[in-house]
């Protein structure tokens, strides 16, 4: 059984989607401290100057964010940042070929008002995955499976608990995953490779890593031959 762990992510990327469609399992390791400066919060899409960071602000509370669990970050609702978000997909992709077929449902997503960053991005791109065909993949969170140890140890731990056999991790994590603890748990461990094609954007030049909607806006349902292989 393959397993993949990730954080959640505003929007993410479509490698992530890559490793969402490998897994039979998918868990959203949502208990692990959040990073300030990552992805949990933000992601960019493509304008005109070639590219425009969108991010979700979140509550510190007095207390060091970064030291919060992501699935306990408050998301700020006293800014309209969900307006500015919406504005700015609707003004740089009104002329996407796919724009109209896909924007009700982003009008709607642009609407809702959790009061935790997680429960914002997790339930996105669950939805994300099923518009590109993705309906095999099992989805949990890590906070709701009692993860213990540290580091490489957690992950041996949840996936030792789910059954896991293969898992999938991004290039990144070869620098501090302990290969010897997976061989000793009869766990194989793969390494993604992201090599995916051009496709058609409005702004040039191309640009790889901007979130997900890009590609989908832009190809609508051949969206998935630009990342599953």
């Amino acid at each position: 059984m393959n397993v993949v762990i990730l954080q959640p992510s505003y929007i993410p990327w479509r490698g992530y989607f890559d490793q969402i469609n490998r897994a039979d399992i998918f868990i959203f390791y949502d208990d692990v401290q959040y990073d300030k400066h990552g992805w949990r919060n933000r992601n960019r899409i493509k304008n005109r100057q070639n590219g425009q960071w969108l991010t979700i602000p979140v509550h510190s509370q007095g207390v060091v964010v970064e030291r919060t669990p992501i699935h306990e970050v408050e998301i700020a609702w006293q800014q309209p940042w969900n307006e500015r978000h919406w504005r700015a997909i609707r003004e740089n992709y009104h002329r996407a070929p796919f724009f109209k077929a896909y924007a009700p449902w982003l009008e709607e997503v642009y609407q809702r008002r959790p009061a935790r960053l997680a429960d914002f991005t997790i339930p996105l791109t669950i939805e994300i995955a099923e518009k590109l065909g993705i309906h095999h993949t099992r989805f949990l969170r890590s906070s709701e499976l009692e993860a213990q140890g540290q580091k490489t140890d957690r992950l041996i731990h949840l996936l030792t608990r789910l059954g896991a056999s293969h898992y999938i991790s991004g290039p990144s994590a070869q620098s501090y995953i302990e290969t010897e603890k997976f061989q000793a748990a009869g766990i194989t461990l793969e390494y993604m490779q992201y090599n995916y094609a051009e496709y058609p954007q409005l702004y040039p030049p191309f640009d790889p890593s901007v979130t997900i909607l890009d590609l989908l806006l832009m190809t609508g349902p051949e969206a998935p031959r630009y990342i599953f292989r």
